[in-house]
């Protein structure tokens, strides 16, 4: 009850009565009683602590079924409906991921076997533990690039050379295995360990640090790091990346030996490294990245523009790589022209390793954008078709399966993996239904694995980076979007060239940290400086619009209808009232200044008249009519209000009734009028209103003045 009294004190106007209220035309009053809430913490948290903490078989069995998926969806599979779709999508998909885990593989600086690893248990993890229908997981090309940077420095670091190892991957790598002894600098390597092993190491530990964040981001529930990240944001960092990447796979396509960049500014280095051993051009492999390009675009072309008649893209990435391996080996490329090959790819897996510890302080850091990209893809990937086919994700979830898709592999030699948007396209568009295909494109990876792998020996390692740089055409088509991106919304354009030119030019971790920060800052600007119009009346309604916005809107004599289109915070508070002082034409600090100026004149004028003898004058001077008695400021628009915001709107208040000017608020939301009675603004014998509507207001103002002047004619 004492707030439906409080609330009374704040409608209260004067000691009117009901009839006096009808007959000077003021409106019926509304009384709002808030629901009371509960603050006790303490039974909050034992409440909470008892749910938790309880176990009973309904929980425990909700809680398997909610921590793997599969368990939910598999039981219902529809054999005859979803069975052909998905094994036709999962094959497409193998095909596909096939030669491009070959080809990222050397994007994250890593052997080819260990991209095939990758992509096969991504796929399978991720049919245990995901809820979305459609999304391929596995190799993403920013993402190698992000590991790739931090195994150069890392391999650097331990003192390794930047030539290639003698020895074979597979015979080094089980070697590496019976060793106990990390290579942290050249006295202490072991000669046994190879730079492709030590490579390897770094990046499953990296993989290990990154699926730690985000399985724990998940359990904290603090996903909504991933709304700091907004579409333009992804966009841009995605396409600067992918001239980082382009640039990284630039010397394979003409067969130069030089060390990779890394750190602030290495795709200006790498560049410039490039052009001063160009002479050194290996024509075999610029010949070759010259063929490929002929053959991969016009055909991914074809792909894109018949995908509606087509069953099934053309695995056109297959078709080079065999071609490409077959004229490599028959050819005798390597031995002939001195052209840089895939090497001895082993069939088989190699035995599970956990991380190096040791180097967990040091890739820690590094790690952590790896996993904010890697969770904010996944989610928004998943929700995306999730809502095209009308089915429901779990984002929570879904941060522990990209979680585990990192963990769990990280123990057998494997890179870090999300949802990639070209293959969960080729993935819906063939007929997936659920994650069977998921398995079906790990059955193919199988069998490479396990048979075909050693017969791409002869590949090029161009070939693989033209590859890689052919699927970047899809990051790098966004420039065709940005003269409808810039009439749709400039700010987004602006956050999206700032995000691209910085993680392209400085680095892609520095350049999502810019991106981030760029855009919260232009969030800051748009509130610091909001619209903020007066309204006019839409006839034969009770609707106010702006009147720069819209023609034939009326205005009510005498009352100035004003909006302020953002939060009041202590940004925006001096650009409140300098623009409510601009439209409305009055500032009071001015006029009463102005009245006090005038009023000491008058009074030495006066004094001079009664030669000097003291006469007693009033200092309040009848000034000119300000043309407006009232003023409403109708704050829909405010979502909050701080103390500052609170202090301005009382500052408001008392300078204009100090010259003799009303203000009055309307439409305002729970939490403002909560703030506003916190913040004690309303005070008993003050005529400050609250109204449910701008209409309200204004018929309150014409009906206050109305009384007001009968009163004034009777005395």
């Amino acid at each position: 009850m004492a707030a439906v009294v409080e609330l009374n004190n704040i409608h209260s106007v004067s000691e009117m009565s009901e009839e006096d209220d009808a007959k000077h035309g003021f409106h019926h009053r509304m009384f709002l009683e808030p629901q009371e809430k509960k603050r006790n913490m303490k039974a909050l948290v034992v409440k909470q602590a008892k749910e938790t903490c309880s176990c009973t078989p309904a929980k425990v069995k909700d809680c398997v079924f909610s921590l793997l998926p599969v368990l939910q969806w598999l039981p219902k599979y529809k054999l005859r409906e979803y069975l052909l779709g998905d094994i036709m999508s999962g094959l497409i998909v193998g095909v596909l991921l096939v030669p491009q885990s070959i080809a990222y593989s050397l994007l994250a600086g890593q052997e080819p076997i260990y991209g095939l690893y990758t992509a096969f248990f991504a796929s399978i993890i991720y049919f245990i533990f995901g809820t979305s229908r459609h999304i391929s997981v596995g190799i993403f090309g920013v993402l190698c690039l992000m590991v790739g940077q931090v195994v150069d420095r890392e391999v650097q670091r331990a003192g390794y050379d930047l030539e290639p190892a003698a020895l074979g991957v597979h015979a080094d790598t089980v070697t590496y295995v019976n060793t106990t002894i990390s290579p942290v600098n050249q006295t202490s390597r072991q000669p046994f360990c190879d730079k492709s092993c030590y490579s390897i190491t770094v990046g499953a530990t990296m993989t290990f640090i990154a699926g730690v964040y985000q399985v724990a981001m998940g359990f904290f529930q603090v996903g909504f790091v991933s709304v700091y990240l907004s579409d333009s944001l992804l966009s841009g960092f995605v396409t600067g990346a992918s001239f980082t990447i382009l640039t990284s796979q630039a010397k394979y396509l003409l067969g130069l030996d030089i060390p990779r960049s890394s750190g602030i500014g290495s795709l200006v280095t790498t560049w410039i490294n490039i052009f001063r051993n160009i002479h050194k051009t290996n024509i075999c492999d610029l010949i070759t990245s010259f063929l490929c390009l002929l053959v991969l675009i016009p055909t991914k072309e074809l792909n894109e523009h018949f995908k509606s008649r087509l069953k099934a893209p053309i695995p056109v990435e297959l078709v080079v790589i065999v071609v490409a391996t077959l004229a490599s080996h028959f050819g005798k490329l390597r031995e002939n022209y001195g052209s840089s090959v895939a090497g001895h790819i082993p069939t088989g897996f190699l035995p599970p390793r956990p991380p190096d510890w040791n180097l967990i302080p040091t890739v820690a850091l590094d790690a952590l954008p790896i996993a904010i990209i890697g969770f904010a893809i996944t989610v928004s990937l998943s929700e995306m078709f999730a809502k095209k086919h009308g089915y429901t994700v779990k984002a929570n979830q879904e941060m522990y399966a990209i979680g585990f898709c990192n963990i769990i592999p990280s123990f057998f030699h494997c890179f870090t993996t999300s949802a990639a948007l070209a293959k969960t396209l080729v993935k819906e568009s063939t007929g997936c239904r659920t994650q069977i295909s998921g398995m079906m494109t790990a059955l193919v990876i199988l069998l490479v694995l396990l048979v075909f792998a050693p017969l791409f020996y002869s590949l090029q390692k161009c070939v693989l980076a033209v590859i890689t740089i052919v699927n970047l055409r899809g990051a790098l088509r966004k420039f065709k979007d940005l003269p409808k991106m810039w009439h749709l919304s400039k700010v987004d354009t602006v956050i999206w060239l700032v995000t691209m030119a910085s993680s392209a030019l400085i680095s892609t971790e520095i350049g999502l940290l810019v991106g981030v920060c760029f855009s919260m800052l232009c969030v800051i600007f748009r509130t610091q400086r909001p619209e903020a119009p007066l309204l006019g009346w839409v006839a034969e309604s009770e609707t106010y619009e702006s009147l720069s916005a819209y023609k034939n809107l009326q205005t009510k004599p005498g009352i100035m209808v004003f909006r302020f289109e953002a939060p009041l915070y202590y940004i925006n508070k001096e650009c409140f009232k300098s623009t409510l002082y601009k439209q409305t034409g009055v500032n009071p600090v001015w006029v009463k200044a102005a009245k006090k100026k005038a009023a000491k004149r008058m009074l030495r004028e006066k004094e001079v008249d009664s030669g000097g003898k003291p006469t007693s004058i009033s200092v309040e001077l009848v000034s000119e009519p300000l043309g407006f008695h009232t003023i409403v400021i109708d704050c829909c628009a405010i979502q909050f209000l701080d103390t500052a915001g609170i202090r301005t709107l009382k500052e408001v208040c008392k300078d204009y009734r100090e010259i003799d000017v009303q203000v009055l608020l309307a439409q305002c939301n729970p939490s403002v009028r909560s703030s506003l009675i916190r913040g004690e603004f309303f005070k008993e014998g003050e005529d400050h209103l609250l109204f449910h509507s701008v209409h309200q207001a204004v018929d309150f103002a014409l009906g206050a003045q109305e009384h007001s002047r009968s009163c004034a004619s009777k005395n």
